[in-house]
């Protein structure tokens, strides 16, 4: 009787304990545990609510779309005023013989080359005056003098970066096509995760293209890394209208025309449609201010253009 007793405790303490003790389990036990894996972020494409990866894929299809109709398509939506911004810009960047620029999502190289052709205007004029200052020059010695300026940029240089290889190509045959040789590079980038060094470039540039980064806010703190102390931001992009009859005529001219003039155009409804959306979800000019001060720049202004249909904002890493 012992050790049938016995043996039968064994089989209980074996089996039976083990179903008596799975009995107590807390519900929760057998339920499958939730997945390790990282929820999606949203944000915007336009007006269309999607996940950070898909906004940047979608981004960077709408510019390799457009890239080879991009200029064409800037002159008649901005009918020609586009240029007229990005002459201001220089203006206001008043970059002296030596600086190192960095313009990032400037594909197609407008701030470069106007960049290079300031600087090589400012080089001009000053040999211009030194010549006056020699009056005893030998035609030769002139003949040099005009040739040396011509191709000099001193120690000036623009880097060019953007993160679509079509936009850069679009931008390296334009620069054969106006003889830009010497101090411009092409790299292919990310504005979020810049492939260069600290404390590298004397000036930041980016127009119409912070506005388009998922995160504008690592965008501004990457300008800021890659500056030298002293150094200066600089972006031109599409801000709030401040005139309620002219952002109502602006409003209709966006959204009825730009998409038609798209589709007309460049073949690409949808892609200007996008463009358009993403200039209204952009932050107001006091707000941007902020964000570019909290990236850790001091003395930011902005200057609005055109009734504010856009801004220039301005900061130093100090």
């Amino acid at each position: 009787m012992v050790v049938c007793r016995s043996r039968a405790l064994r089989q209980l303490s074996g089996r039976g304990w083990n179903r008596a003790l799975l009995s107590l389990r807390p519900p929760w036990a057998w339920v499958r545990p939730l997945s390790n894996g990282k929820p999606k972020v949203e944000t915007h494409f336009g007006f269309e609510t999607v996940s950070e990866e898909e906004k940047g894929d979608k981004v960077y299809h709408v510019f390799e779309s457009v890239a080879k109709k991009y200029d064409v398509m800037n002159d008649s939506m901005s009918l020609g005023i586009h240029r007229v911004w990005k002459d201001l810009l220089l203006q206001k960047m008043h970059p002296f013989s030596g600086t190192k620029l960095l313009d990032v999502a400037g594909g197609t190289g407008d701030i470069a080359f106007r960049f290079l052709n300031y600087i090589k205007a400012q080089n001009r004029r000053r040999q211009q005056r030194e010549l006056k200052s020699h009056q005893n020059l030998s035609f030769e010695d002139i003949s040099k003098w005009y040739q040396n300026s011509r191709s000099s940029l001193g120690e000036s240089h623009v880097v060019v970066c953007d993160i679509n290889k079509e936009m850069l190509k679009v931008g390296k045959q334009k620069a054969q096509t106006l003889g830009h040789k010497n101090g411009l590079a092409w790299v292919v980038g990310d504005a979020e995760e810049l492939p260069f060094d600290d404390d590298k470039f004397d000036v930041y540039t980016i127009a119409f293209g912070i506005r388009n980064v998922t995160h504008i806010d690592r965008a501004l703190q990457e300008a800021h890394r890659v500056l030298k102390p002293g150094g200066r931001f600089l972006c031109l992009e599409f801000s709030q209208v401040n005139n309620p009859i002219i952002s109502r005529l602006y409003d209709l001219y966006s959204f009825q025309v730009i998409p038609v003039m798209g589709e007309i155009i460049a073949g690409d409804w949808k892609s200007y449609q996008y463009l358009v959306e993403s200039i209204r979800r952009f932050p107001p000019q006091e707000e941007f201010k902020e964000m570019i001060e909290d990236a850790g720049f001091q003395k930011v202004t902005y200057e609005s253009l055109t009734s504010g249909i856009v801004a220039i904002h301005s900061g130093f890493k100090l």
